[in-house]
């Protein structure tokens, strides 16, 4: 089922077979892309974790969270750019120009953990995002199209950069140092001891039936021990349950490692595993841990995944991360893992494994219309003519977009405001780099995207600015204009000519100073 959502309601279509241009504008789980939340600002870039019909018949996504650089704080920049020289350092990097480095920040995101709910007909396009390796050339990124990487982990909670602990470590310095190959009669110099430590000898004087037997009476002293132990025998209150507990990999280990201390003597070894003071208990992590801390294990592992610090941070702060790790894989191996496994696929057949949107085709209102059409928003209309594009500098184009608050008549290019939109800044580094400024709010057609955590504002838009580096709103310094004698003088003189409260209503509109220094030395000569 393929399900098309619209602005008003979805209509449900069954398709036999997927034509290859409809492949553009099918989104599957696992897909990055564009969701446009204002006509004005850049594109947030997204990853899908499920796509979900609602009871009106519309799809939402439910996405991951990725950052810019102009959504986070100067402070973090800062940080993201000693990250940054690090990288280029260790990796030894090839020099880039100016230019390569503005638009390079472009390309940079920060992954984060903050899950919202969006509406699917808001996506406006797919792009890729990667992991930064160290065998990555960063020039690479600026020649493909909607190619994005990221390095560090962003928390918009704790206002925090941290590196991604999903590294994959590849590189010179994760690579064994293999030492020079011995001459034949050379004798070895290192301390076997500190290298390694010997855990079983295959060449013992043992034969496998031998071990076998040992093997099942450890068993045996193991079910034994938990019979005389009170905890054990409140938790495995069968026999069967007992038995099968000694019959994990721990038993085996104690036992096996009992006979390498023992030299293999198994007369030794059987009263190393019942001394004196009553048999050896072995317990693993799957018998340490309570009910409820199981629990809560899963709980944990349902909100992060694999990321045990977190688990053992949030969750289980008493346990340590290596009790978690091995409690994992244990877990990996009962039957509660598989019954789980098997509610999360039931769940994953019954969700919609991809949608179809089509392309987006309605006009923009910061379109700058041609006189005589219907005027856009933002400034769109009632431009001066002859202004270049903001960012390239260019004086022609087949269309034009308003960029910035309507007061600073800024406009971009086709090329350059399908840049502004996808990579959040402008191809050449302005005059005003990190100069940000308040624009109108949106206009109320303007799409909203319902989010559960705390997000950008849709109402601040970067004024001539390529890369800023935090999107909140700054107030207006206040300034004071002090006019000269001879100023306030003309206005009263010239009063008829300059119509005061006229020009305060329309400050757009250029004082003709010529007639008004005219009429003033008029007046003064008579």
């Amino acid at each position: 089922f393929l399900f098309f959502p619209g602005e008003r309601g979805s209509q449900c279509f069954v398709f036999i077979r997927q034509p290859k241009r409809m492949a553009a504008n099918m989104y599957r789980v696992g897909d990055y892309v564009y969701f446009e939340n204002s006509s004005s600002n850049p594109y947030l870039i997204r990853r899908i974790e499920e796509l979900n019909k609602t009871a009106n018949g519309n799809v939402e996504a439910k996405v991951v969270c990725l950052f810019r650089r102009r959504d986070i704080s100067s402070n973090l920049n800062s940080l993201a750019d000693s990250n940054a020289r690090d990288f280029e350092e260790e990796s030894k990097q090839p020099s880039v120009s100016e230019q390569q480095k503005h638009q390079l920040k472009h390309r940079e995101l920060f992954l984060s953990r903050q899950f919202e709910s969006l509406p699917a007909t808001h996506i406006r396009g797919k792009c890729n995002v990667t992991l930064l390796n160290e065998t990555d050339v960063l020039a690479g990124y600026l020649e493909k199209e909607d190619c994005f990487f990221y390095s560090l982990v962003f928390d918009p909670v704790q206002k925090t950069l941290l590196a991604d602990q999903g590294e994959i470590r590849v590189g010179s310095k994760y690579q064994a140092e293999i030492p020079d190959k011995l001459v034949e009669g050379e004798a070895d110099s290192r301390i076997q001891e500190k290298l390694e430590t010997k855990v079983w000898d295959p060449d013992n004087q043992l034969k496998d039936p031998q071990i076998d037997q040992f093997l099942v009476v450890a068993r045996a002293v193991g079910t034994f021990a938990r019979a005389l132990d009170c905890s054990s025998s409140i938790r495995q209150p069968s026999l069967h349950m007992s038995a099968a507990a000694a019959s994990r990999d721990i038993t085996l280990f104690h036992a096996m490692d009992t006979l390498q201390k023992n030299g293999y003597d198994l007369a030794k070894a059987m009263s190393t595993l019942v001394p004196q003071g009553g048999p050896v208990l072995c317990r693993d992590e799957m018998e340490e841990w309570s009910a409820s801390e199981a629990m809560l294990f899963e709980e944990a592992l349902e909100k992060y995944g694999k990321d045990f610090n977190d688990i053992r941070q949030d969750f289980l702060p008493w346990k340590s991360l290596a009790s978690i790790v091995q409690f994992y894989y244990m877990w990996k191996t009962t039957d509660r893992y598989i019954q789980q496994k098997r509610l999360k696929a039931a769940e994953a057949d019954s969700k919609l494994k991809q949608v179809y949107i089509p392309t987006y085709t309605k006009p923009n209102p910061n379109q700058i219309m041609a006189p005589g059409t219907k005027p856009g928003v933002n400034g769109a209309a009632g431009f001066q003519k002859g202004l270049s594009c903001e960012s390239c500098h260019t004086a022609q184009s087949p269309q034009w977009y308003a960029w910035g608050p309507p007061n600073m008549q800024c406009r971009l290019c086709v090329s350059c405001w399908l840049y502004w939109k996808k990579y959040g800044g402008l191809k050449m580094p302005s005059r005003a780099e990190g100069e940000e400024k308040m624009s109108p709010s949106p206009a109320p057609t303007e799409p909203r995207s319902r989010g559960h955590g705390p997000r950008q504002s849709a109402y601040a838009v970067p004024v001539r600015n390529s890369g800023s580096p935090k999107s909140s709103m700054k107030t207006r310094q206040a300034f004071l204009l002090q006019a000269t004698r001879l100023t306030k003088l003309a206005r009263h003189m010239c009063r008829d000519l300059i119509r005061l409260r006229q020009a305060a209503r329309r400050p757009f509109v250029p004082i003709n100073c010529a007639a008004v220094k005219a009429e003033c030395k008029t007046s003064l000569n008579s």
